[in-house]
């Protein structure tokens, strides 16, 4: 294997990395942070829930004004009376979520748990559809972890809308630091 020089790993590193391999150090930074949001979340599911409901209820807030603003401006547009019915049920359901966080807490949760259903449901489908490859059981036992996950999340419900919000975002801050922090370092060696 032939050594690469100096212009061809940063060529390398440019098309791999964008942007965000130029600036190796604000990856590590991030992944950092992200990881030290996800142990805070880790560590107080609860609370971490109750925040995440109150950040969705400011971007369905903000969203519904945003549409609204947009609406209003774009008159002549054949859509703007059913923009301003979106912006309208944006902004009672941010509102409904600042208001009520439990029973939102507990929506989301109903939702999840229909995502981990769906979901795995579809990777079964997708397995028995690729049985001719021997990897084709590792779908399967995704899909049969995926309903299960779904089958304990209703038959803790609503007891879960407490914590398990904020145990799955903490838990995908902690997966995306750790991603962010190893292409920091990743980016970082490529530039010594």
């Amino acid at each position: 294997m032939t050594e690469l020089n100096t212009t061809q790993l940063n060529d390398i590193r440019s098309k791999v990395l964008g942007a965000a391999g130029k600036v190796p150090g604000a990856l590590i930074g991030l992944g950092i942070l992200f990881i030290i949001l996800g142990m805070i979340g880790i560590s107080g599911q609860v609370l971490f829930s109750f925040v995440s409901i109150n950040v969705l209820g400011i971007f369905l807030f903000a969203g519904g004004v945003l549409q609204g603003i947009h609406a209003f401006q774009s008159k002549g547009w054949k859509s703007v009376s059913i923009q301003l019915v979106f912006a309208v049920l944006y902004i009672v359901a941010g509102i409904y979520t600042w208001a009520f966080p439990l029973p939102a807490l507990e929506a989301i949760t109903l939702w999840l748990a229909a995502i981990f259903f769906i979901t795995g449901f579809l990777r079964l489908v997708s397995a028995f559809q690729h049985r001719q490859f021997a990897e084709w059981f590792w779908l399967a036992l995704s899909g049969a972890i995926s309903i299960l996950m779904g089958f304990l999340i209703m038959n803790s419900w609503p007891a879960s809308s407490l914590w398990l919000p904020g145990l799955l975002i903490a838990i995908e801050l902690l997966l995306q630091g750790w991603s962010l922090l190893f292409l920091g370092f990743a980016a970082r060696s490529i530039t010594k």
